[in-house]
This record gives C-alpha cells, structure tokens and sequence, in this order.
C-alpha cells in the first residue's frame, strides 16, 4: 500500500488532491499557507482535511518505521521466513504489527523458556498434535537430572502450549473483538480510601461497573485518575467461560483425552495469566487513547474560542488585579499595551479605603486619557467592580470583567520577566488582564494552554498528542486572524506560518533597529529569512500605513502584480479600488483565471479587497453579572441568573455567574433538542441566561439550566 493509498482509505479524499497536498507539505509549507493560498493545487480543501492529511501521512511514516524495525530485529535472529517478511511487509496495523512480532520479541525468563531449555518443546509439539494414546509414557522419555516425573514434563510442555496460545494471530484477534465488544470495567475502593477527604470527589467509583466501549470520555479519564491517585483499583474483565471456548476451537482437534487435557489445561492457564491480562491491559488502552482523543478535542476548541475572543481593540486600558488584604495592584496601559504606570490601591478590608481608591482611579484614568477598564474574575473581582462603577467618571468609561486564568502563570515566566524585568510579578499580571481586554489572542499566546483552565481532564491525556494539537489550534487562531509586525510579541509571531521562534526574535530585533517595519518586502531582510519563511509568511503578517496598500490585508504578495492587473483594467489606483465594493463586484474574475490562479484564490482576493485586514473576530459585548449575587448562600432554586459560559466540557457546560463556583449546565439542559455536542449549541465566552435548578451549598455546586 502506498501513502496515498494509506491516507485515501483514512480520508475519502481523491488521489489527486492527497498528491498535490502531499507535495506540499513535503516542501515544508505549513498547514494554514496551504489551505489559504495554494486552493488550486489542493483541490479547494480546507484545514481540516489538509490537517487529516498531515497526520495520517505522518500515522503511515510511523507505521513504515515500526515495520523497519521488526524486520531487522526477525531478520537478525535468522527466523524471516518469505511468508512472515509478506505478511509484515503487508500490513498497516501498529496492533497487527506486534502480534506478528510477538513470537520473536526478546523475553526475560518465563516458565515456557524454562521449559524449552529442558528440551520439553517436542513434547509439546507431541501433544499439540493429539495422536499419542500413551502420554504419561511418552512425557517419561522427558524426565532427567531437572525433569523427575512425567507429571512435571507435561506440566512443562503445557506451559510451553500456553506460551503458543499467547503468541497466535488469530486467538489473539478474536479476544480482542470480544474484550473490544464485550469488555467491563469495574472499580472498587481500596479498603480505608473512602474514609479520606480528598476521596470524596470519587465516591460515585467506590463501587461501579459498565461497559467499557459505552463509557463516555471524562468518566474513564476521572477513573483512570482516582486509580492514579490509589483510590480505586480498576479491572477489565469479559465472559472467560465464552473466552475459553473461543480458544479451544483454534486448538482442540481430536477426542484424545490425554492430549486434549493438556491442552484446556494450558488454554485455561494462558488466558489467566498471560492472554487475558495482555489484552484487557490493551483494550483499556486503546479506550484511554480514544478518551483522549475526545479530550483533547475539546480541549482545542475551547482553546480556538477563547483566543478568537471579541477583543476590545487598540485602547488604552486601566487594568486591575483585585486583591483584598494585599490590595489591588492598578496599571495604565497605552493603546499598543505598553505600561505606562503602576500602583497599589486598598479599597476592602482590613484596610478598606475605599474613597482614596476611587479617587485615585478617577485621577488615573484622567491623567492616561483611560478609556476602559479591566478587572480580573477572581478573588474580590466583584467587589472590586462595584467600587470602579461607583466612580464619577468625567466621561463614558466602559468596565469589563475578565478571565484571568493563566495570568499568574504568566508573571512568573520567562517571558514575562523579559517583558518587564524591573516589575514583579503583581504588575506583570495586572498588565496581563489589561492586555487581555485589548487583544486576547495576543496576550493568551504567552501561557500554557494548560493553564487557562478550558480543560477537560488535561493533565491526564496524552501530553505530546496535547501539546501538538494545541500547537495546531493555536497555529490556526494566530493566522485566521493576521498579526500587526510592528506591535506583535516574540511569543506572537513564533506561531505565525513559517517563522518560529528563532525567526520572531529575529523580527523584533529588526524592526528595533529599523524603528518599525514599513513594508512586506523590508522583511526579506531580516536574518535568517529566506524566501521559503517568506512565501509561507508574509502574508499573515500585516503592517498598517505600510509602503504597499496591500500591506495590510490578507492578499499573498506573489498575487499583488495581479491586483495591480486588475485595478489597471478598471482604470483606478490600487487605493481606489480597495474598499470600493460596486467596482469590486464589477471584476470579471474568469478574465484573471490562469493556470496558477483560480476562482477560488480570485474569490479570496475579492473578498480582501472589499474588507482588508478586516478582524474575523466578533465584537466585544458589556456584561453585568446580578447585583444581588455574592455568595453561593445569596442563589436560590428558580432564580434567573445572567452568565457567561467559561468552559465547555462533553457532558455540558459550566457558567460563570459572578461568584466563585461556576454553576453547570448538564448536556440534557442545554436546549429543547438532543444534543449529541454541547459545542453545537453553545461557545465559549457566551453570555447567557440561566435557571438555578438545584444547589448543593456544601459541596459547593450549583445546576443550572439554559431551557426556557
């Protein structure tokens, strides 16, 4: 099987477009450059089937590597028979793979090497072929200085036989279809576990049992925890009396009771002790792979909405982390973000001046001509914001609650260091709620994506699957959105197509210099980037007021002779045409179609034209969260509370009310419907009405509903 036969079985797609695409990434273009600006080649795909194409092109490399390897390592123990290289050298199955290699795998001492090593291999060979009328005679032609009865011959031959049932392709897949089919999983609490307080969060496991191909995702994962964590013991278990008749007919082929003895004996044997556990130990692996996968979905389009956020734009913000006994530490950013003051102010207990604080916020905001403010979510946010809204402000002066996850993070890192190495790291994380207000894709960039807690189970997944489709969703949000190459940080512009952070660092200390970057063609300039960094770049990095008018859009430089073409033909400038949506519909696109420039690209063009370097992000929205919630203790059953939806889960979701424990949003409460996908019917950052259903004030968890 080629690679594009490989990628066609898994994708659907035509020879053709996986071809071309292949071809692509191949030579290095990332996945956002190809779907935007090479659509004739791939056949009009978008990122998601480029990205499908990537992996599983990526699965048949891994695959092609494992197959190397086991050929080398049968090959070099003198045992590759023509058939066994044929069957290797034909299959596409990691799973597959193994069992195939299995035999040939390099043991440590078991009781069938033990065995062999006695010489008692022909006699399980004997038995195996169920002719001998005389075993016990025949098993004493065995016995020597290590081998004293029969009794122990064919205990040995027997274990040599369970080694056998082990090691066979086809018993193997058949209990693996049934364990896949079939399998339970079930939990029991470790005796005095459930008397711990940090248990408490498990009970429901203490003593649970379902099928393991029916349980959702985040249950494995929170069992597979309380297992970690040496709450629960977990066991995955089938039918065995159904599992061993399954295996007694691969082997069991006459009535001669001696032989056939031996031989349910081992069957019985290498299912307790090796077949059974092998295969329950793979089953719930590949659910926990499965559960990750669904995990980690989530995850990355949790993370896609938060950094698609509405941003406030190039403002200038006074941003405030709210503190009580240690105060609230206050910054003034400009509109490009860069600080410009910073101090503490005491509005709540123990110190609780409140009055000094308002003035000084009046004075601050005057003074850096403010004109919206940032306060961070968590501890004394809302308190904080009842004294910012009692300001008598001389003008209209917008307050905005924001997410603040991450933010500490964030001013204990490196990067924040080197953004603001004379501050600690209170200003740093004021200055990151601020910023966050301003710009939430720019300033989210520099934190984990673990750490902006939108998670579902996290810590818990595959972290290098994870950190690769986190990359990737990141990778996607930096270039839908395009980056200013005047104002973008280090951490910014290493996610944009084709730069990295070498690349970043060397376009900051370029524009340093230079005092600013005034067109795309000036970035040929800067070390290190060639023409491939370049091409694949360029133009997802935009420059306002540059020396190009196109400098500033979405249009791929390689297509600005073509524009230039076009305005030429309408007889108007290039700065004429831009924004000018009756001449742009007036373009006869089928003129400009040409054997490397299509509808699809001409289309694009247009569509930058009409809007360039227009934000797909949406605008932000004022919130109020009710008054007269402060406390878990104020809701009650029946009321209804305005929210904001702040994390996103398979089984619902969960909304901020403006207190410290977010309320969830069960999947059946979502809408009226069926919902198979909460993200179907809700997004992250939403603001929502809900209905308090229930309240548990001890456990500290609130149900909420959005049906009306």
């Amino acid at each position: 099987m080629t690679e594009i036969q490989f990628i066609k079985k898994q994708s659907g797609l035509s020879d053709k477009n996986i071809s071309n695409t292949l071809e692509l990434l191949k030579e290095g273009a990332t996945v956002p450059f190809i779907s935007r600006y090479r659509k004739e080649k791939t056949g009009n795909l978008d990122e998601v089937e480029i990205s499908g194409i990537k992996k599983s092109w990526e699965s048949f490399l891994e695959i092609e590597k494992r197959k190397e390897s086991i050929l080398k390592s049968i090959d070099e123990q003198g045992v590759l028979t023509p058939d066994l290289k044929s069957r290797i050298t034909a299959s596409f199955d990691l799973t597959q793979l193994e069992d195939l290699y299995l035999p040939f795998k390099k043991k440590r001492k078991t009781k069938a090497s033990v065995a062999r090593e006695n010489g008692l291999e022909s006699l399980a060979k004997i038995v195996m072929a169920q002719r001998e009328n005389d075993l016990e005679y025949k098993a004493n032609q065995y016995t020597n200085s290590d081998i004293a009865t029969a009794k122990e011959a064919l205990l040995g031959a027997q274990h040599i036989i369970a080694e056998w049932v082990n090691e066979h392709t086809g018993v193997r897949n058949s209990i693996r279809k049934l364990f896949q089919r079939k399998a339970t999983i079930t939990s029991k609490v470790i005796k005095g576990k459930d008397q711990l307080s940090d248990a408490k969060v498990y009970e429901m496991y203490f003593d649970h049992s379902e099928n393991l191909n029916k349980i959702p995702s985040h249950r494995l994962l929170a069992l597979l925890r309380a297992e970690k964590e040496e709450i629960i013991r977990l066991k995955i278990t089938i039918d065995k009396d159904e599992a061993l008749d399954r295996i007694d007919n691969f082997f069991v082929k006459s009535e001669n009771k001696d032989c056939t003895d031996v031989i349910f004996a081992a069957i019985a044997d290498s299912y307790t002790r090796l077949l059974g556990p092998s295969l329950a130990s793979e089953t719930l692996q590949e659910a926990k792979q499965k559960a990750d996968k669904t995990a980690i979905g989530v995850f990355s389009e949790n993370l896609k909405q938060l950094l698609l956020a509405a941003p406030l734009g190039e403002k200038r913000i006074l941003g405030i982390d709210p503190g009580f006994k240690s105060g609230c530490k206050i910054v003034c950013l400009d509109a490009q973000g860069k600080l410009l003051h910073n101090e503490t102010i005491y509005p709540h207990p123990p110190q609780s001046k409140t009055t000094e604080a308002i003035k000084k916020i009046k004075s601050l905001v005057n003074a850096y001509h403010i004109e919206a403010i940032a306060v961070g979510n968590g501890t004394a946010s809302r308190e904080t914001e009842r004294v910012v809204k009692k300001v008598p402000f001389d003008k209209d002066v917008k307050v905005f609650i924001v997410n603040e996850s991450g933010a500490s993070i964030y001013s204990a890192s490196a990067i924040a260091r080197a953004e603001f190495p004379d501050y600690d790291v209170t200003v740093r994380g004021a200055v990151s709620i601020g910023r966050r207000l301003a710009d939430p894709l720019a300033e989210l960039v520099k934190i984990d994506p673990k750490s902006l807690g939108v998670g579902q189970y996290q810590h818990d997944v595959n972290q290098t699957q994870l950190k690769a489709e986190l990359d990737d969703t990141v990778m996607h949000c930096v270039n839908s959105v395009g980056i200013n190459v005047n104002t973008a940080s280090a951490s910014l512009l290493s996610y944009v197509s084709g730069i990295g952070p070498k690349l970043a660092e060397n376009i900051i200390s370029y524009r340093t210099e230079q005092e600013g970057i005034s067109s795309r063609t000036q970035l040929k300039k800067v070390k290190g980037l060639g023409a491939k960094a370049f091409e694949q770049g360029a133009a997802f990095l935009r420059i306002k007021n540059g020396e190009h008018p196109l400098d500033n859009s979405g249009i791929h430089p390689e297509r600005y002779a073509l524009v230039t073409r076009i305005a030429k033909d309408l007889n108007v400038s290039i700065d004429e045409l831009t924004g000018n949506s009756s001449l742009i519909d007036r373009i006869p696109l089928n003129n400009y179609v040409s054997d490397d420039v299509g509808l699809p690209t001409l289309n694009d063009i247009k569509k930058e034209l009409k809007k360039p370097g227009l934000d797909p992000r949406s605008s932000i929205k004022i919130f109020s969260f009710d008054e007269t919630i402060r406390t878990i203790s104020d809701v009650k059953t029946g009321m209804k509370l305005p929210g904001i939806i702040n994390n996103i889960t398979n089984f619902g979701c969960f909304v901020d009310i403006g207190i410290k424990e977010s309320g969830l949003v069960h999947i059946s409460k979502l809408a009226n419907q069926f919902v198979k996908d909460p993200n179907e019917v809700v997004k992250l950052n939403q603001q929502v009405i809900t209905t308090v259903t229930s309240i548990d004030e001890e456990r500290k968890r609130i149900a909420l509903s959005l049906i009306d």
